[in-house]
């Protein structure tokens, strides 16, 4: 296979121990498939093809097992390919997302298989996704209201039955943003919401206010969900100075099993996952509830890895090779078929 994975700079990466998209290019790499990095900013179309400015990582006779040495002994080399003549295109993007990224892919998503879907990501790039889910008496998704009016936020926030609450902007990622709001300490929330309203990350001025789940204090789940089926799972614990529990906001992790309702949670969202193009997905989960679904390039393969023991990248590599072995044989199929027809 050959495989663009649309994602950062390769030259970026500053700790490829600890980051999975490096991991799924390792596994790739063991296995003989063709690599190519491509950033959004490089899509491109020549002569009405779409094409990219793709840095192409040179086969290697022995490849490093360490991903750190791997991604230090990797050389590269830069040249205009057409997406179409890829196997496999991997989102592996950071959000927010670009929507004229999914513009250049619409050309070609008849051509490759594109994980995750072009429509997919469309659906589910931001916060706002988690309403898809059936979920009337919030079983399974916290109470959450979405607004830009701040009359009606400061109104929500003084009848909600819970003394906190989580504001956070509808775009943001990686923990940005979020904060922890109190009752008893709303002297400040006039300016607050101003701030948030005018400044949201992405551009939007839409916000979240989210009921405070108990037990958040210490932490939430994160769940790899592949095919609509999870995969591996840890928990994430906030740091001392810090309620956020992402990694990247200091936060730790630890081994999670996931709860009879964390499974059901999962067989209740996977089929709808699966239907929306979206093939690998991390979850958050806080308390037993969906809190958000991260659908660009969902992250902690590595830390997994590291406290199971574990090869996840394996799985995944293992079903972008079926789903291509699977769409070349529906061309074989149609080809003989409509060679059939021609003959007749």
């Amino acid at each position: 296979m050959n495989i663009c994975f649309l994602m950062y700079p390769w030259e970026n990466i500053k700790a490829p121990e600890n980051d999975t998209s490096v991991s799924f290019i390792h596994e790739c790499f063991k296995r003989g498939h063709g690599v190519a990095i491509c950033t959004p900013a490089n899509l491109t179309i020549r002569n009405s093809i779409t094409s990219a400015f793709c840095t192409i990582i040179n086969r290697m006779e022995t490849v490093p097992a360490s991903l750190k040495q791997f991604h230090k002994k990797s050389t590269t080399r830069e040249e205009m390919l057409p997406l179409a003549g890829f196997d496999v295109i991997f989102m592996r993007a950071e959000p927010p997302l670009d929507p004229l990224m999914l513009n250049f892919l619409d050309s070609v998503k008849d051509d490759v298989f594109i994980m995750n879907s072009v429509s997919g990501m469309r659906v589910a790039n931001n916060k706002l996704y988690t309403a898809v889910f059936d979920d009337p008496k919030n079983e399974i998704i916290p109470v959450t209201h979405v607004s830009k009016n701040k009359e009606y936020l400061i109104k929500t926030i003084e009848e909600s039955k819970s003394e906190k609450m989580i504001l956070k902007p509808l775009n943001g990622f990686g923990g940005s943003g979020v904060i922890l709001i109190e009752k008893s300490a709303m002297g400040n929330i006039n300016s607050l919401l101003d701030f948030y309203l005018q400044n949201a990350v992405g551009g939007s001025d839409y916000v979240i206010l989210q009921e405070y789940i108990e037990g958040a204090e210490k932490g939430d789940v994160r769940v790899l969900l592949l095919n609509g089926k999870p995969i591996g799972a840890m928990r994430r614990i906030p740091g001392d100075k810090d309620h956020r529990s992402n990694v990247s906001a200091g936060g730790s992790i630890a081994k999670h099993t996931l709860t009879k309702a964390e499974k059901h949670l999962c067989e209740i969202i996977g089929p709808k996952l699966v239907k929306d193009g979206l093939h690998f997905v991390g979850i958050d989960v806080i308390s037993e509830k969906l809190v958000e679904v991260n659908v660009m390039s969902p992250g902690g393969i590595t830390y997994m890895n590291k406290v199971y023991k574990t090869k996840l990248q394996e799985k995944v590599v293992d079903f972008l090779e079926f789903k291509v072995n699977e769409m070349n044989a529906g061309f074989e199929r149609r080809k003989k078929l409509r060679q059939q027809v021609d003959d007749a």
